[in-house]
């Protein structure tokens, strides 16, 4: 690999220009907190291909956001707009159903094993609508979410996300409900129970105590907003287990992992099954489409003058045939079989790097969404743990590398992303940047990051 440590500084005068302009007819000059990285540093983004995307001054960057993941394949993968722009010609919109969502309605119910399934836009909308779902059928109001997990924005869901501080979140044995926004009723706080995720006594003891007052637990099976940690051996299944004692419907929250562990998403994965789940994301390629998919008890809750669900834009044409297509090459093709191994054989070659450099680290998730952790090598198992981790050593070596042309978040709670486009030459392209930016941390935070962290 490369030992130089010449950078060229990246011109961004036309992202400042058009930023500025956003600025003038937009808040905060995006349409989603997330994108905003400071009035000085955000990024206009101009086109994407593959792996790689280029910035408006035509900075070209190796892409591991993926636009928070839904880029599985790769930006405009041809296969999947082609079957998108042969769609729009006959209309986009109908107030019926087409051939289109019953083709992806199949193969979405053949690769997940999913009874049944609703289409609709965001992944916000299919977990609130899965919520929805489970309380009509058990006939309770109260659910479980653990702390740091994200489950879409709307009001039900905004307490201890992966954007609470962690001091608000009271202690592990008496966890709070901390707002994670404003402008959301105090009292909706009621309806929710707030658990440390891995915590098998915390869990168990609300069962105890309140299972039969439940009537849902969303999981993320990994923590998609927060380092990827994962489950701990058992722990889904104790989950699985404690709901079926109860009556509680089990939901996981795959908007993330589905289709990006494996075909079945994080229950083939993991191998344990959930009543409800909530799919976007990766089913799509990056167009605009999500998914309710259960068990057949359950979902027939949903019957016309029963429980409501619907969208103008549920199951569009570009939306299902996005699905269409891209589900078609996830059961076709070696997709995430593929980006499982160019994913090991980069988390292989940053630990290698770290190692030599002395940084205390440790890589969580898995390798088709992973991340980076600093200033420990012990893999945090829930989001308190992960709160202890180096913040900054990440933020300072994250802007080394996306000023070196790796599009990635600056944020260590964001995983990085893998798309079936990532080849070997992508890789060992990443891997020499890495390098680069690690052997220029200056050293001193090198020593910081390197001691063990404060009891």
């Amino acid at each position: 690999m490369s030992n130089s440590t010449t950078v060229k500084p990246r011109n961004t005068t036309a992202s400042k220009r058009l930023f500025r302009q956003a600025k003038q007819v937009i808040p905060y000059g995006v349409n989603s907190n997330f994108r905003y990285w400071g009035d000085d540093a955000t990024i206009i983004i101009e086109r994407g291909q593959g792996a790689h995307v280029w910035d408006v001054d035509g900075n070209q960057y190796i892409d591991y956001r993926l636009g928070f993941g839904p880029i599985i394949l790769g930006h405009a993968h041809p296969f999947v707009n082609h079957r998108v722009c042969d769609a729009i010609q006959n209309g986009v919109t109908f107030a019926s159903t087409t051939p289109l969502e019953i083709e992806a309605a199949e193969r979405f119910t053949r690769l997940t094993g999913m009874d049944k399934v609703r289409l609709s836009n965001t992944g916000t909308e299919a977990t609130m609508h899965a919520l929805r779902i489970a309380r009509a059928y058990t006939g309770r109001e109260k659910f479980v979410k653990f702390e740091g997990n994200y489950h879409g924005n709307y009001d039900y869901m905004m307490f201890s996300g992966p954007t609470t501080p962690v001091e608000q979140m009271g202690s592990r044995q008496r966890p709070r409900r901390a707002p994670a926004t404003e402008g959301v009723p105090w009292s909706m706080r009621n309806y929710m129970i707030s658990l440390p995720y891995n915590d098998f006594d915390a869990i168990t003891a609300i069962m105890e105590q309140r299972g039969e007052t439940i009537a849902a637990l969303f999981v993320e099976p990994i923590m998609g907003n927060v380092a990827g940690i994962v489950p701990t051996a058992g722990w889904l299944q104790h989950l699985r287990d404690l709901c079926d004692r109860y009556g509680v419907v089990l939901i996981f929250d795959e908007v993330k992992t589905g289709f990006r562990l494996a075909q079945g998403g994080a229950q083939e994965y993991f191998g344990v099954r959930a009543d409800l789940a909530a799919y976007a994301k990766a089913m799509g390629n990056g167009f605009p489409v999500s998914a309710i998919g259960g068990k057949d008890a359950i979902m027939a809750m949903v019957e016309p003058g029963r429980v409501a669900h619907g969208g103008t834009y549920c199951g569009n044409a570009v939306a299902a045939a996005a699905t269409c297509a891209t589900l078609q090459l996830l059961e076709e093709a070696p997709v995430i079989e593929t980006i499982f191994a160019s994913g090991q054989e980069l988390m292989d070659g940053m630990r290698s790097i770290l190692g030599s450099a002395g940084i205390a680290h440790t890589l969580t998730g898995v390798p088709s969404m992973f991340s980076l952790v600093l200033g420990t090598e012990i893999a945090p198992t829930d989001y308190r743990s992960y709160a202890a981790t180096d913040y900054a050593l990440y933020a300072q070596l994250g802007a080394m590398l996306i000023e070196r042309g790796l599009f990635i978040d600056d944020d260590p709670r964001e995983p990085w992303f893998l798309s079936y486009s990532h080849n070997a030459a992508v890789i060992s392209a990443t891997l020499e940047i890495f390098e680069s930016a690690v052997r220029q941390l200056p050293a001193q935070r090198i020593i910081d990051a390197a001691l063990p962290l404060a009891a």
